[in-house]
């Protein structure tokens, strides 16, 4: 009849009799949750039962363990836990074939098994079990300014990968845009497009071009600009590009100016002011013929170029 009561488990004969100090104990105890708690596993191992006759005691006296005595890990507690500390009973118990996940145990939750698990060394455990759990919490309460400290410092830590990252991939992304000069031989339309589209999405705010020759096919390319970037247009009275073309392009993309000179012979493109590129073809003939694009960094052409916009 003695076996009936939900106060009585049986001892596991097989494991080794032994006690454990409280160091050993500090040792199993974890912050999970933001309670310290230990694993069912280890707190059967120092009352000497089995993982599941603990908890079938506690199941069998569920009122007596609410959520901040006893909960259940989930599956990436678990893999967190064994990965951050190695846990070895997460091991010997093999999770992963267990047909349930590991139950924890507070300070509280352990105090209340100690009056269901009964055997001749609980009392002695129990005592060394609540001494390790008051020592850990004196432990983090006299260090809590140096934890407090190292979080601060993680944090810090993450937030210059952060910006590191950021910074980064803007290198990144400038270098693979950013170029000196590049020639494209007959045939090369699409790369050559590709790269005035590029520069052209570079801008922010203004894009003078001056090309003596431009026709609609201009109009398509400005169309990748960016939002309220305004285009000035600079070019002479034979091109291919009338009034009406333009009136609709504005509509839908503004805003597009068409200024008319014969002071230019080259091609060039002007990006906020601060950018200037010579294109060795009209940009309608792109890729036609051989011929090359550079970017001009002299301060004092820029300046001189951006003027006319």
């Amino acid at each position: 009849m003695e076996n009936e009561n939900n106060n009585i488990v049986p001892i596991n004969e097989e494991l080794d009799v032994s006690t454990y100090e409280i160091e050993d104990i500090k040792n199993l105890i974890y912050t999970i949750r933001g309670k310290q708690v230990m694993l069912d596993s280890d707190v059967a191992m120092l009352y000497h039962y089995s993982t599941k006759n603990v908890n079938k005691a506690m199941k069998r006296n569920i009122d007596r363990f609410p959520e901040d005595f006893c909960f259940q890990l989930t599956e990436s507690e678990v893999e967190n836990l064994r990965f951050q500390n190695g846990t070895s009973s997460l091991e010997t118990e093999n999770y992963g074939g267990r047909r349930y996940l590991p139950y924890v145990y507070t300070e509280q939750g352990i105090a209340m098994l100690a009056g269901i698990l009964r055997n001749e060394i609980a009392i002695q455990v129990s005592i060394n079990i609540m001494r390790a759990f008051i020592e850990m919490r004196k432990f983090i309460a006299n260090n809590a300014n140096i934890f407090n400290l190292s979080t601060r410092v993680e944090n810090k830590f993450l937030e210059y990968d952060r910006k590191f990252d950021i910074v980064f991939d803007e290198l990144q992304n400038k270098k693979e845009t950013e170029f000196k000069q590049k020639i494209f031989f007959n045939g090369q339309i699409y790369d050559a497009y590709s790269l005035i589209i590029d520069i052209i999405k570079r801008a922010k705010s203004k894009i003078l071009i001056i090309d003596n020759y431009v026709d609609d096919s201009i109009l398509k390319m400005l169309s990748k600009k960016n939002k309220d970037v305004k285009v000035v247009i600079l070019t002479s009275q034979n091109c291919n590009l009338n009034k009406l073309d333009i009136s609709k392009f504005n509509k839908q993309y503004p805003s597009l100016k068409i200024s008319y000179t014969n002071k230019f012979h080259d091609r060039f493109i002007v990006i906020d002011n601060n950018e200037l590129y010579h294109s060795g073809a009209s940009l309608k003939d792109l890729g036609k013929k051989c011929f090359a694009i550079s970017k001009i960094e002299d301060i004092e052409y820029i300046e001189k170029m951006s003027k006319f916009a």
